[in-house]
């Protein structure tokens, strides 16, 4: 090999954020595990008391729930064990990037179970169309609330006080930590520096306690990592000043502020991505707070055709409310399978995140040739990519440019030396 090709060979390098390790499990992993055992706990006591109850008095309405009391505790129990399994051998070597799929391979597997419950519950309410039942309405409404206070207290258990009630919509993006106005004591009065991008071009924007100085009088000089340094000219606005150019991507950087007078002041801007959505959602939890909540909707149905069946005579009611409930838990199940296996696919997980990860890479000249994103477990992305430059940059310079995305936890860049 030549002086040449040496010259541009591709440099490959692995980076991790934080630790080097392989631990992409979700936020709150264990808390979640203990609610998921928490409420099999509580099913698996209504489960047995409603079965043994109607065995004691002759119920077969009870005996019934009671076995599809025990369904829902099976999907659960899926979820705990994912929970269980992911944690102990998060750092097993054999899974080449962890377990944090784990969660979503049990949601995808709970998601084909509902499916197949929406099926059979759309199935038994059209045969009784055609052939009616008697049903026992006196001992069925009891029944059905008693379900539905139990899947209530299930979903209150799972959330922990937080939502999960995205089901089946997609609400792919990111979050990103605007940068926090800086307040400085001048010997002018205080003032207040930020950079506004709320729907605009982001630029600087000083605010005085008193008055400000005019635009002749202030300037300010941002020095970045690698020393590149900006100059920004400032104008009049209603109330303050702003800069007439734009600040270029990452908001990475020292912004000098000097006064005329020959005051300076330094402070420093840092910014950071978080991804949301999509990619920070743990679908296992989701899977099993959709199991409940599909019991939970069903129940509600089913409470509102016995009342007017009981009152009004309207028996049809009762399958009318069967196959509204299969037609919502098969809406729920088509978009938990549509998002658990998107992961499992490995499907850019953040769009718009790409986007601006390619905007910071080529924001100095340089070129991203390639660029894979992908989900490694709840709120952990992976990323390899490739760039091309003609400057003597290595891996770690655009590692550091990509630091500002917090939610990639591995990260593998290869650059190519044109």
């Amino acid at each position: 090999m030549n002086l040449l090709q040496l010259c541009k060979a591709p440099i490959m390098t692995n980076t991790f954020s934080g630790t080097h390790n392989h631990v992409f499990l979700g936020e709150g992993h264990e808390q979640n595990e203990r609610r998921t055992w928490m409420v099999i706990g509580l099913c698996s006591v209504m489960m047995v008391a409603e079965i043994v109850g109607g065995l004691l008095f002759g119920s077969i309405a009870l005996v019934a729930d009671g076995l599809h009391m025990s369904t829902h505790a099976s999907a659960l129990l899926l979820a705990a064990l994912a929970y269980s399994y992911a944690r102990r051998h998060a750092n097993d070597a054999r899974f080449t990037f962890g377990t944090g799929k784990l969660g979503d391979l049990a949601g995808f597997s709970s998601a084909i179970v509902l499916a197949m419950i929406a099926l059979l519950i759309g199935y038994e309410s059209l045969t009784r169309f055609i052939w009616p039942v008697p049903v026992s309405f006196n001992q069925a409404i009891p029944i059905a609330v008693l379900g539905l206070i139990v899947n209530v207290a299930s979903v209150l258990l799972l959330s922990g006080g937080r939502h999960h009630h995205d089901h089946g919509h997609s609400h792919t993006g990111h979050d990103s930590d605007h940068d926090a106005p800086h307040q400085l004591q001048t010997r002018g009065g205080p003032l207040t520096i930020a950079i506004y991008e709320d729907g605009v071009p982001p630029r600087f924007r000083l605010s005085f306690a008193g008055k400000a100085p005019s635009v002749n009088e202030v300037t300010i000089e941002t020095v970045r990592p690698d020393d590149a340094r900006q100059f920004f000219a400032m104008v009049t606005r209603d109330g303050y000043l702003e800069s007439k150019d734009e600040i270029p991507e990452p908001h990475s950087f020292t912004a000098r502020i000097s006064f005329d007078r020959g005051d300076t002041y330094s402070v420093h801007f840092e910014e950071h991505e978080h991804v949301q959505g999509a990619a920070h959602r743990d679908n296992n939890m989701r899977a099993a707070v959709v199991h409940v909540l599909a019991d939970a909707a069903v129940s509600m149905l089913v409470i509102v055709g016995l009342l007017f069946g009981r009152f009004l005579g309207w028996t049809w009611m009762d399958p009318v409310a069967g196959l509204c409930g299969a037609v919502v838990i098969a809406a729920w199940s088509y978009g938990l399978v549509r998002d658990t296996s998107a992961v499992l696919l490995d499907m850019n997980p953040d769009r718009r995140m790409a986007e601006r990860m390619r905007a910071t890479i080529e924001d100095d000249g340089d070129q991203l040739t390639d660029l894979h994103l992908w989900r490694l477990g709840p709120g952990h992305l992976g990323a390899i990519l490739s760039v091309a430059t003609q400057r003597p940059r290595g891996p770690q310079y655009y590692q550091s440019l990509l630091s500002r995305f917090s939610s990639l936890s591995h990260v593998t860049v290869q650059v190519q030396h044109q």
